[in-house]
């Protein structure tokens, strides 16, 4: 199947490990061109460096970037309208939580509610002029959660933030679409990233069992299938939405969870 994205241009927040670094490297498997973004400047560079080993002649480029904060995204976004700018943004960047809804400080609202959602809105809102000046359709893909409609209890500001960006992207696409830009979000369930396994590190200390036992009892009460995805299955889903073959996909959120989610979307 010929996706059409040779050339297109990639941004990807978040884009130096898990879900983001697997879809970096899927767009590049396409021919497309890359930039991945990340807080740790350092490990930006890392996987600059391995990506355009691995892709001989691809052009990937990536800067340090928190997108919780407007100035770092400001900056980002010059940079990006310094390479021409992106045709597909993917708003990758988020991490889990862990409170009770009644002693979680109004900061940490506040710093998710910024990570999860703001970001999404700084950086559609700074890179939209760009994309319209690029030949062909925008997409934006916007990362959320199964848990934006099956809450994991002991994440609210997590399960509330993917929340309001399912909405979030509702509301944009039918914005955008005048425009020729496709709007999405992509709601993964249980993938093993480094994210997952700090989760596992903390709550299977708790509950006295080992990481592994952990992963095994999650993905068999949760999931029909009985394991957890892989960062790169998942990333199979991004590129075909944001590719020419999903041209009539507007609007939505895809699941990818193997069935955990209990309910009809």
């Amino acid at each position: 199947m010929d996706l059409g994205l040779e050339t297109r241009m990639a941004l990807i927040t978040g884009g130096s490990v898990g879900i983001g670094l697997a879809v970096a490297e899927e767009f590049l498997r396409e021919k497309a061109d890359v930039i991945i973004c990340a807080r740790n400047g350092e490990r930006v560079e890392k996987v600059v460096e391995d990506l355009k080993a691995a892709y001989p002649g691809s052009k990937v480029y990536g800067k340090s970037c928190d997108v919780s904060k407007l100035a770092d995204i400001e900056s980002l976004a010059a940079y990006v309208k310094e390479l021409g700018g992106v045709d597909i943004l993917i708003n990758n960047a988020g991490t889990g939580s862990e409170e009770k809804s009644m002693t979680a400080l109004d900061e940490k609202w506040y710093y998710y509610w910024d990570l999860h959602v703001m970001a999404a809105v700084r950086l559609s809102r700074m890179l939209v002029p760009q994309m319209k000046e690029r030949p062909g359709e925008g997409v934006i893909i916007n990362t959320t959660s199964m848990c934006a409609t099956q809450p994991l209890y002991y994440e609210p500001i997590y399960n509330t933030t993917k929340a309001a960006l399912n909405m979030y992207t509702k509301c944009l696409a039918d914005e955008l679409i005048k425009d020729n830009i496709r709007v999405m979000s992509i709601a993964p369930g249980l993938v093993l990233t480094p994210d997952w396994y700090k989760t596992a590190g903390i709550l299977s200390r708790q509950q006295g069992i080992s990481v592994q036992q952990y992963f095994d009892t999650i993905a068999q009460a949760m999931t029909p299938i009985g394991r957890f995805a892989t960062a790169e299955e998942t990333a199979k889903l991004y590129v075909f939405l944001a590719s020419k073959q999903a041209s009539y996909c507007l609007g939505a959120t895809f699941h990818i969870d193997a069935g955990a989610v209990k309910t009809i979307y």
